[in-house]
């Protein structure tokens, strides 16, 4: 860190917050449990922030629109992401100090306060939006209480070629003599293993699906409800203060539990206020000894914003970036939330500040733009908390999926596009980020020149903005029960999720492989990489004796996994609500302080459960080729089909058999109603199979359609398929087509894609790749332009796009060497391509290359 910084050392025996009862604690000051753990915060403390080199060799040829934004970006970029274990430690003593002496979201809240009122804090040079997560740019804390990691895996994660982070020996030191002490056997990970049946283990490790909740916790939301967006903290707590004192024990059998989670809440409150006013006095004292004058006014300036947000509601454009930031710090550090907070629409958010300020002289258009490239900044010093096994697998990634909304409608239904909006585009494309994970929403009142706008920044080529569909956003929450007004408050987080911001809780729980069921189902219950029975067994398929037997088999397989699935994430989430209630993020979703009730255990106005398919392209693929191939034309057996697939086509006997099934078959993305009526069965099975059910939340199971990187992760576990894909080759990710199977053009894909049920889901995810000489110029820009235009008039909900060439990426895979900032788009993310494996660096070069 090279700004000033205070360490804010852990006092130990520092007094009871004011909302909390007090209740006996025993001595800390003689423990040697404490000072062990002052000392390792001690040592951790002593290390520099390791760097990493770029293609900017230094700041001036970096990105950014003056000086002060090229030297935080080239920070930023230049610094390797690294453990900090800042927060196990200060975590570790707050349960040492309470558990046992307060409830359980009174010591989550108390965690927080430890958190912020002992964390490292720094003001970086230039700095006008303050505070990181960790002690500085590119640290990424840990999560003990969730998982809890070994030392095995902290060697993983230092000594990994891609999404590594730095591991000190004093890390391993603190994480072996402290934190796995501890907290072995306490993680929820382990909770959850332990809770689990037989039939979930094996369906697990067989690859069938993946569980969310296993290093990561619930959350995925975003700002959006009016006291979350507006009000001071000084009214929250009143808020909170108010609903304490109308509790009724005479006649509320739940007023004692809602009492506790009251209490935890504005203990967490106080810890955000604590860290807003520890950045206040630490801007005020570098005001003091700063020599240069215009920098003083900055310092003195950020204090003034410090000390506004910490109790009363925002003033200007800048102060409600800051406060912004300080409730982001929150969400992502009182837990580990899948995925990271986001502040929703932020255009529209911003834009009464910012008219406002340039009224009054206060603001012009380019001291927006340079604190919203601040925020950018801030955005991206933020790695996505490490992980490791099949959770890396799934979401192999340094992005936190914190995912901006601009443009769309307002709550009143007008066009929400405004002077903010073209800003935050101009943001995104000069800063050229792989987060925060912008997008555009495009309703049909949506302005051509901010389409064209949008299309332009995604021409550059680095996979930002994507596309949604406001019209379809809207179509989705109503389907989901939402009000109007409510359904127009929601968009897109995460990859591409849909939501009511601040109003709902819609945790994922896991991907689930479309294709491997077919593979079980095809081997009669048994899983052929292993040999064990994992499913029902629902009959040889060389006696069944035809298509629609064979397929009520695999819906038969896919209601069984399901089953297990929703079983075992219905007690996740329990547990989740039990051992790690979330009381910040509870103040900042809407009805929580009403009903006294936390974020994870249905205090929300809307509780949504979602289950994401995987494989939709390449399930249709595999079941046309069967269709055809087997049953409808006769040109091979299913003894012949299972000998291939066993085989995986290898030899000169299945040269033949794997040259009709891959190119003279049916495939899905080709406006091909054989295909496409297969792709509906399969979607309807599947949804069918899973909305409605009930979460234990109050709420629903709903489904949406993306893969992140676990499409390569389910090819891997999955041998060949009918349609000629081989063994462990990435299934088809979102609902795109397969790799190579679209051979009839874009417009052609997006009519296959939107015979999908879109409303039906919480989301679908397409990707399509472009050479760049083909959206050339103005004709190209106003191609692009249109085929959004024509997928989401079709009733799509999502399209975004890799701008690249073919020759590029096979020359960035061979010398990775000279495209360390090459930035592609993935799934619902774009990251660099030096931090892709091979396999999915693979995937992207394999993608059909598109033309108009």
């Amino acid at each position: 860190m090279t700004g000033n910084t205070d360490t804010g050392e852990v006092a130990m025996e520092a007094g009871k917050p004011s909302g909390i009862r007090q209740t006996a604690a025993s001595s800390t000051l003689d423990d040697p449990r404490f000072q062990a753990i002052r000392d390792a915060l001690a040592a951790v403390r002593s290390h520099t922030a390791p760097t990493r080199t770029t293609s900017h060799a230094t700041w001036e040829d970096d990105r950014g629109m003056n000086e002060r934004v090229k030297r935080l970006r080239h920070q930023s970029e230049t610094t390797q992401p690294y453990l900090d274990m800042e927060r196990a430690l200060i975590e570790t003593a707050t349960y040492l100090r309470y558990e046992g002496t307060v409830s359980t979201p009174e010591l989550r809240g108390l965690v927080l306060r430890d958190y912020f009122a002992h964390k490292s804090i720094s003001i970086e040079p230039g700095e006008l939006i303050v505070g990181e997560k960790g002690r500085g740019p590119q640290a990424a804390p840990t999560f003990p209480e969730l998982c809890c990691h070994t030392l095995e895996d902290m060697h993983n994660m230092n000594d990994r070629e891609q999404v590594n982070f730095t591991v000190t020996e004093d890390d391993l030191a603190a994480q072996r003599d402290i934190v796995i002490p501890y907290w072995t056997g306490r993680a929820s990970r382990d909770a959850i293993m332990r809770a689990q049946e037989p039939a979930w283990h094996d369906a697990y490790e067989a690859g069938i699906f993946t569980e969310f909740y296993e290093q990561r916790a619930g959350g995925h939301t975003c700002l959006g409800s009016e006291r979350g967006v507006r009000a001071g903290f000084g009214e929250i707590r009143a808020d909170i203060e108010a609903a304490l004192a109308s509790l009724d024990y005479l006649a509320d059998e739940h007023a004692v539990a809602k009492r506790d989670e009251l209490s935890g809440m504005l203990i967490a409150l106080e810890g955000v206020q604590t860290l807003a006013i520890r950045y206040a006095e630490l801007a005020s004292a570098m005001a003091a000894d700063e020599s240069d004058p215009v920098r003083a006014a900055e310092l003195s300036q950020i204090a003034e914003n410090c000390r506004v947000v910490a109790t009363e509601r925002p003033q200007t454009f800048w102060q409600w970036i800051q406060r912004y930031w300080f409730i982001h710090l929150a969400i992502t550090s009182e837990t580990n939330p899948w995925d990271a907070y986001t502040p929703g629409r932020l255009d529209q958010h911003l834009i009464g500040h910012y008219r406002a300020d340039v009224a009054s002289g206060a603001l012009d258009r380019d001291r927006a733009l340079e604190l919203l490239e601040c925020l950018w900044v801030k955005f991206n010093n933020q790695p996505a908390p490490p992980k490791v096994g099949v959770t890396l697998k799934e979401s192999g990634t340094y992005s936190d999926f914190a995912n901006i909304n601009t443009g769309g409608i307002t709550p009143d239904g007008a066009d929400g596009v405004n002077e903010v909006s073209y800003l935050i585009l101009d943001c995104m494309d000069e800063m050229m980020f792989i987060q925060p994970n912008s997008n555009v929403q495009i309703s049909r009142k949506t302005p051509r020149r901010f389409l064209l706008r949008a299309c332009e920044v995604a021409r550059a080529g680095w996979g930002q903005p994507a596309f949604y569909s406001t019209e379809e956003i809207v179509d989705e929450l109503l389907a989901a029960g939402k009000s109007l007004a409510d359904a127009r408050r929601g968009g897109a987080s995460g990859c591409v999720e849909t939501g009511c911001w601040g109003y709902e809780a819609y945790p994922l729980t896991g991907y689930f492989n479309l294709p491997k069921i077919l593979e079980v189902t095809l081997h009669n219950g048994v899983d052929p990489r292993t040999g064990k029975l994992i499913g029902l067994t629902t009959g040889d398929p060389r006696g069944f004796a035809s298509y629609d037997e064979l397929f009520d088999a695999y819906c038969a397989q896919m209601r069984h996994f399901i089953d297990i699935k929703v079983r075992g994430s219905n007690i996740n989430t329990q547990l989740c609500a039990r051992l790690n209630p979330v009381p910040f993020m509870s103040i900042m979703t809407e009805d929580c302080i009403a009903r006294g009730q936390d974020y994870n255990a249905g205090g929300a106005r809307y509780n949504t459960t979602y289950l994401q398919g995987v494989g939709i392209g390449s399930i249709t693929d595999a079941l046309a080729s069967l269709r055809l191939n087997v049953f409808d034309e006769h040109r091979v057996s299913m003894g012949e089909m299972m000998d291939a697939l066993d085989a995986n086509f290898e030899g000169e006997r299945f040269a033949a058999l794997h040259g009709m099934v891959s190119r003279r078959t049916p495939k899905y993305g080709n406006d091909d109603d054989y295909a496409d009526d297969i792709m509906r069965s399969v979607f309807a099975c599947f949804r069918d199979a899973v909305t409605g059910r009930p979460n234990m939340r109050r709420g629903e199971w709903r489904v949406d359609m993306l893969p992140t990187t676990c499409h390569i992760y389910f090819g891997e576990v999955t041998g060949a398929s009918p349609s000629g894909r081989l063994a462990g080759e990435p299934v088809s990710d979102g609902i795109s087509p397969e790799r190579g199977a679209d051979v009839n053009g874009p417009t052609a894909v997006i009519a296959s894609c939107a015979k999908m049920d879109h409303a039906s889901t919480g989301g679908t995810l397409l990707n399509q790749k472009f050479a760049p000489a083909a959206i050339e110029g103005e004709r190209g820009l106003e191609n692009l332009a249109d085929l959004v235009r024509t997928y989401f008039d079709m009733g799509g909900h999502h399209i975004q796009f890799n701008i690249i060439d073919r020759a590029t990426l096979l020359d960035a895979r061979e010398h990775p060497e000279n495209y360390r900032d090459l930035i592609v788009r993935v799934a619902g993310f774009s990251e660099k391509w030096c931090n892709l494996g091979r396999e999915l660096q693979d995937e992207i070069i394999n993608r059909t290359e598109q033309a108009f």
